[in-house]
C-alpha cells in the first residue's frame, strides 16, 4: 500500500489537471503496476519474439507508444531477469512509461551513420538501449553517467542487448555545455527528480517528501537543461523527461529554458505522438501522465528544438591530450576482417571504424572521431577481440552484436547448461570444430570450444549464473 504524504498530496493537488480526480490519483497509485517489457530489436523482431514465448504462456498487450514495448501475463511464476531470454538480450525489463522518451526523441528517419545522440543521465540503461536499437546501431550515441557504481550496470546491460555504436562517459552532465558545444543532433535528459511518478513501484517514494528538497533538486535540473541546449546543434531536438509530477520540475523547467533562450526554444507538440497522447496533452504541448490516464507510473516528456544558434557560456576548452587508441593499419584490419569471417562468420559493419590500443582491438562507431580530444570517454564502441602471439580471441560482447545465425542451435536445456558456466556433452563424438558460437532460438549466446565429444564453456565468468529459471511443461 503507498504511503502519502499529506504536504505532498496539498501540494500536488494544485498541479492535478481539473479533468482528473485526486482519488482516481490515489487509487491508481496504490495499485501494484503491470509488468512490461520492451522486445529488443537489434537481435530479434517483436512478431519473432512473441512466437517463441506465446508457447512459454507469455500474454503480450501492446503499448501504444512503443512499437516494441508490451504489457506482459505469464500462466506461471517465472524470475524474468533470470530467464534465458532476458540473459541473451531479447528483451528489456521497462516499465511502460519510461519507454516513452526516446519514442519522443527520434523517429527511424532520422537516424544515419552520422547522427549523434547524447543520452545525459542513462544508467541502468533502458532509454540508452532502447534508443541504440531505434538507432539500429548506426551513429553514434553517448551514454553519460554520473554515479561511479552504475557505469559497470551500464555497460554490462548495453553488451547484453548487443549495443555496438555507443561510447560511455562518466560526468556531471553539466559540463557538456563546455565541452561538447553545438556537437548533438539529439540529446535526451531523463533528469534527476523527486520521483513521485514511481510510487507504484516504491510505496515509500513520497512517505518522506518534502518541498524544500525538490527546491534543490529543480536548481539541478535547470543547470542540466541549460548544459543540454548548449549541446544541441541548431536544428537539433532535445527531450526533457522526468518521474515527477509537480510542475515545478517539469513545466517550470522548461518554461526557464525557454526565457532563458527566448529567440532559440520551440517547444514541439506530442499530443500526435500516439493515438491516445492527446489525453495527457498540456496546452504547451508536453506530456504530463499522471497513474490513473494510461494504468502505469507517473512521467513528463517534454521536446524542445534548437532554432537558431546560441552564444557559447563558456570559452571553448582546450584539446584533450593522450588519446590511447590508433586507427587499425590496413594490415591489420585485414588480419581482423579475416580471422572473425573465416572462423565465426562475423561480417564487420561497413560504417564502423577499427582502432587498437596494445593488445586490443576495438570497433569504434566512424562518427566517434570528430569528438576525439574533446573529452574523456570511459569506453568507446565494443572490444572486438585480444590479439595473440598467432591470430585473435574474440570478446563476448563482439559475439553477441555481431554474431550471425550460423551456429550451433541449443535446446533449452543446453542453454540453461551454457548459461550456468558448465560444458556441454554431446550426444555422440564428432570431428572437433574449435572454437565456435552456440546460440538460442537463432540468436548468439556466447563462445565455445567444439571438442567433438564436448563443447567447453568460454561464457565470461562475471556472466555465469546460479541459477536459470525455467518454464513448467504444459
Amino acid at each position: 500500500m503507498a504511503h502519502f504524504n499529506q504536504n505532498f498530496i496539498n501540494s500536488i493537488e494544485q498541479d492535478l489537471p481539473s479533468h482528473l480526480s485526486m482519488e482516481d490519483f490515489i487509487c491508481f497509485s496504490s495499485k501494484p503496476l503491470r509488468p512490461s517489457i520492451r522486445v529488443n530489436t537489434l537481435k530479434i523482431s517483436s512478431n519473432d519474439f512473441i512466437k517463441l514465448m506465446a508457447p512459454k504462456g507469455w500474454h503480450f498487450d501492446p503499448v501504444p507508444w512503443c512499437e516494441n514495448g508490451y504489457w506482459i501475463e505469464l500462466d506461471q511464476d517465472v524470475q524474468l531477469g533470470n530467464t534465458i531470454e532476458h540473459l541473451q538480450g531479447l528483451f528489456y525489463i521497462q516499465e511502460a512509461s519510461s519507454m516513452l522518451p526516446p519514442t519522443a526523441l527520434l523517429s527511424i528517419e532520422q537516424t544515419g551513420t552520422q547522427h549523434c545522440v547524447l543520452d545525459m543521465a542513462s544508467a541502468p540503461g533502458s532509454k540508452t538501449t532502447q534508443i541504440a536499437a531505434l538507432m539500429a546501431n548506426k551513429g553514434l550515441l553517448v551514454a553519460n553517467e554520473y554515479s561511479a557504481s552504475r557505469i559497470k550496470v551500464l555497460h554490462a546491460n548495453i553488451a547484453r542487448m548487443g549495443v555496438a555504436n555507443c561510447a560511455l562517459t562518466h560526468f556531471d552532465a553539466r559540463v557538456f555545455g563546455e565541452y561538447m558545444f553545438e556537437i548533438f543532433d539529439s540529446i535526451l535528459l531523463d533528469a534527476p527528480c523527486s520521483g513521485e511518478g514511481t510510487i507504484r513501484k516504491d510505496p515509500d517514494a513520497l512517505k518522506n517528501w518534502d518541498n524544500n528538497d525538490v527546491k534543490g533538486i529543480v536548481d539541478t535540473q535547470k543547470a542540466l537543461i541549460d548544459s543540454a541546449f548548449q549541446s544541441l546543434k541548431t536544428g537539433g531536438e532535445l527531450v526533457y523527461s522526468t518521474c515527477a509530477l509537480s510542475r515545478q520540475e517539469n513545466q517550470n523547467v522548461c518554461d526557464y529554458l525557454k526565457q532563458r533562450y527566448p529567440d532559440a526554444v520551440e517547444f514541439v507538440n506530442l499530443s500526435s505522438l500516439f493515438p491516445g497522447a492527446d489525453k495527457s496533452c498540456t496546452e504547451e504541448g508536453f506530456l504530463h501522465v499522471w497513474p490513473q490516464i494510461y494504468d502505469s507510473e507517473g512521467f513528463f516528456v517534454a521536446k524542445i528544438k534548437k532554432v537558431t544558434s546560441i552564444e557559447r557560456a563558456l570559452p571553448e576548452p582546450k584539446k584533450q591530450k593522450n588519446f590511447p587508441f590508433e586507427k587499425a593499419s590496413a594490415k591489420k584490419i585485414a588480419e581482423i576482417v579475416e580471422y572473425l569471417k573465416t572462423s565465426f562468420d562475423i561480417v564487420l559493419p561497413s560504417e564502423n571504424d577499427i582502432y587498437v590500443r596494445d593488445t586490443e582491438v576495438w570497433l569504434f562507431p566512424e562518427a566517434f572521431h570528430k569528438l576525439i580530444g574533446k573529452m574523456r570517454f570511459q569506453r568507446i564502441g565494443m572490444k572486438l577481440a585480444d590479439v595473440l602471439k598467432k591470430g585473435f580471441k574474440v570478446k563476448h560482447e563482439a559475439v553477441l552484436a555481431l554474431a550471425s545465425p550460423d551456429t550451433i542451435e541449443l535446446t533449452d536445456d543446453e542453454a540453461q547448461v551454457f548459461l550456468m558456466g558448465r560444458d556441454i556433452t554431446l550426444s555422440k563424438k564428432v570431428k572437433p570444430q574449435g572454437e565456435t558460437i552456440v546460440s538460442y532460438a537463432g540468436v548468439s549466446l556466447g563462445v565455445v570450444k567444439h571438442l567433438g565429444n564436448k563443447l567447453k564453456n568460454n561464457l565470461p565468468r562475471d556472466l555465469v549464473k546460479d541459477k536459470i529459471a525455467r518454464y513448467k511443461q504444459p
